[in-house]
């Protein structure tokens, strides 16, 4: 498990086919720091374990259905990601509850800035719509951050404050990038509940027959 507070922006230092899908190494230094084989990183909201450690950087390995669900089938040498070790007991859920399975990829639609602060746009798929309200917590390449808006059914509005715009590598993003997505997993929980399924509702609104129905009345 993790809380979408990214530890440090690493670097894709080579990327190798492997079987259906790819082994990444990654150079880093904080989250060298303690790291064993077998460890869970999220690297850019998606886990993976670490099957070796060099100097200077570790490896993951990708397989086909990862590199077809998340960002990874696009990544090349000198591309920056987020990263993330797994939490230990104990530790303070700085972001919110974040399991590194990413639902889906988005689509950033527009990037602009108003005074201090960075309004990211991007559509959502549906599964991710769907359990996503306004001032709840979406997971966006592995950030975990509050829902400023909801301008479509389809479409959530982030705000970036200066610290995390700095400490990230959402300032590489440009419109048209796509980008991992981690919907709210409360919410998945609480749609799984009332049986609904996946993508039935985008934006999170459901038919009040259904509603009704899920509850026995």
């Amino acid at each position: 498990m993790f809380t979408g507070i990214v530890v440090e922006v690493g670097t894709i230092q080579d990327v190798r086919e492997e079987g259906n899908g790819v082994v990444c190494t990654i150079s880093c230094q904080a989250v060298l720091d303690g790291l064993g084989l077998g460890d869970s990183v999220a690297i850019d909201g998606a886990c993976l374990t670490v099957t070796s450690i060099l100097d200077h950087a570790f490896t993951v390995q990708a397989v086909g259905t990862t590199l077809g669900r998340t960002t990874f089938g696009g990544f090349e040498a000198g591309r920056r990601v987020n990263l993330e070790r797994a939490l230990s007991l104990g530790q303070r859920l700085g972001g919110h509850i974040v399991q590194g399975h990413v639902d889906g990829l988005g689509e950033v639609i527009s990037i602009r800035r108003e005074e201090e602060l960075v309004l990211i746009d991007f559509r959502m798929p549906a599964d991710v719509a769907s359990v996503t309200v306004l001032h709840g917590s979406i997971t966006l390449n592995g950030i975990s951050l509050t829902v400023n808006a909801l301008p479509a059914p389809d479409v959530c509005q982030v705000s970036i404050i200066p610290f995390t715009w700095e400490h990230t590598n959402l300032a590489e993003l440009s419109e048209g990038d796509a980008v991992n997505l981690e919907g709210d997993t409360i919410g998945k929980y609480v749609r799984h509940l009332l049986g609904m399924p996946a993508a039935q509702s985008i934006g999170g609104a459901a038919e009040p027959e259904h509603v009704m129905k899920a509850w026995g009345y």
